[in-house]
């Protein structure tokens, strides 16, 4: 099972992102912009809509949605994943919010390539 540690080791190599708290929980975010914290002891991110749905629809023990008003579909809570499967989600919450340049710049340089990110 993936940690919040597990969390930030991958979100402090995203360009761009800092830890921050939200509420006075561990959060990660790029400028003002939040892509993934911690809300209930559950892990909460910034995901493509449709890739939420596929989620909600094929994995519901394990993903579902963040109904809090605005964030109603902008969010995923995320329960328990292996530590790779997080890295993935986390890449993809921070290619949400950064723009595309920025994330195809990451996601083609050599270390994103050697880690099979790319």
């Amino acid at each position: 099972m993936a940690t919040w540690d597990d969390i930030r080791a991958v979100a402090l190599t995203l360009p761009g992102a800092w830890e921050n708290e939200w509420y006075g929980q561990p959060s990660f975010q790029v400028g003002r912009k939040g892509f993934v914290q911690s809300f209930r002891g559950r892990a909460i991110m910034k995901l493509d809509r449709n890739h939420q749905e596929l989620l909600f629809e094929a994995r519901p023990d394990v993903f579902s949605p963040m109904i809090a008003g605005a964030l109603r579909w902008s969010w995923v809570e995320i329960e328990a994943l292996d530590a790779d499967e997080i890295a993935d989600l986390v890449i993809e919450a921070w290619t949400c919010i950064v723009p595309k340049k920025v994330s195809r710049q990451f996601l083609l340089s050599p270390d994103a390539q050697r880690e099979g990110r790319g």
